[in-house]
């Protein structure tokens, strides 16, 4: 039977629903944890669902997605997580695969989403692999390479003129006309139960124990949020000692959290199209998880984000270019002397160039 949602702010609880009548994200009212040890070599060939005890839905809908691999990044003195390796090229396949089974359960028939394109290439791949109908809301500017994966799918597709924000009015006023289920990448909780996954991976590949830091690109902060929320579940179930810093990476011009904590900035990186989000709708929650970890957001530029690309590309890691500002993010933090030179660091690579 599907699992309830409450809602932290005011406590209502629901069969299911996008948001809380209050307005607030929901969560799942019952936290799964394992009880016991941790395996000592969890059994990849299940994919997400190798830490099954930590996730509130069933393997419904799958494509066989996680165990991204850690490799060594010599040129950057870190490890790399490769979360570009997915069946849709981008880590929202790990939550496409929860938010999908969710919907799955729930008995739905069409789901509705909006996306600069990875999101809504993961929902609409995922939708077809549940048989469930799809209509994803985007900007008219997306890229024709993550527009082609949308409707090879068979998905409908709505471009909206505007900003970001223009296509999650568009979207918002769909899912309240009753036109479908809101398959949000942003509001849903079944998606970061998926997105967590990652932390428990890098802790599992790391013989169950965790970098000092964690350098991610942040915009929705679907990834910063869902990789606090695995290593805290890590620790608090023993698993792990502790949970590691967690430093984010914005897009400048599109950066509420970096300028919250620095201030303003004049630039605007027009090339992370994937974190282009002036107003997150967990806001405060990222914002809470950085006070936690002892973590931070910076804003990254057009030109530092382009250079860093070029190096990853000239190394073999072939991403889009949201995946540039984790990278270079993690030079400023060492530059700043926030990460000392021996610090051990893992950063998320996010997107795959290949629908670039």
């Amino acid at each position: 039977m599907p699992a309830d949602l409450r809602c932290p702010a005011c406590g209502n609880t629901y069969p299911d629903r996008w948001r809380c009548e209050c307005g607030e994200p929901l969560e799942f009212a019952e936290r799964p944890l394992p009880d016991g040890p941790p395996p000592e070599v969890p059994d990849a060939r299940h994919g997400l669902w190798a830490f099954e005890p930590f996730l509130p839905v069933d393997p419904l809908v799958t494509l066989g997605e996680g165990w991204t691999p850690l490799v060594d990044a010599p040129g950057w003195d870190c490890g790399f997580k490769l979360d570009y390796t997915f069946p849709t090229g981008s880590f929202k396949d790990r939550g496409a695969a929860t938010m999908l089974s969710r919907a799955a359960e729930l008995g739905v028939d069409r789901v509705i989403e909006d996306s600069s394109g990875n999101a809504g290439a993961a929902v609409a791949t995922y939708a077809a692999r549940a048989g469930i109908d799809a209509r994803i809301y985007v900007p008219a500017s997306v890229k024709a390479s993550k527009l082609r994966a949308i409707e090879r799918t068979g998905a409908a597709v709505e471009r909206v003129e505007g900003e970001r924000e223009a296509v999650t009015e568009a979207c918002v006023a769909a899912v309240e006309a009753g036109e479908g289920w809101y398959a949000s990448h942003a509001w849903n909780p079944a998606f970061f139960a998926g997105t967590a996954t990652m932390a428990y991976e890098i802790a599992a590949q790391r013989d169950w124990s965790v970098p000092d830091a964690v350098v991610l690109p942040l915009g929705h902060g679907t990834m910063f949020l869902g990789a606090y929320r695995g290593f805290t579940a890590l620790r608090d179930v023993g698993w792990t000692e502790r949970v590691p810093r967690l430093l984010g990476a914005q897009a400048a011009g599109y950066a509420p959290i970096a300028e919250a904590l620095h201030g303003p900035s004049d630039e605007e990186n027009d090339l992370a199209d994937g974190i282009q989000i002036r107003e997150p709708v967990r806001m405060a929650e990222i914002r809470e998880a950085i006070q936690a970890t002892d973590g931070d957001a910076i804003a990254v530029g057009r030109e530092t984000t382009e250079r860093e690309l070029d190096h990853l590309h000239a190394a073999g890691f072939y991403t889009e270019p949201t995946c540039g500002v984790a990278p270079a993010a993690l030079r400023e933090y060492r530059d700043r002397g926030d990460l000392g030179p021996d610090a051990d660091v893992v950063v998320a690579l996010s997107g795959s160039g290949l629908k670039t």
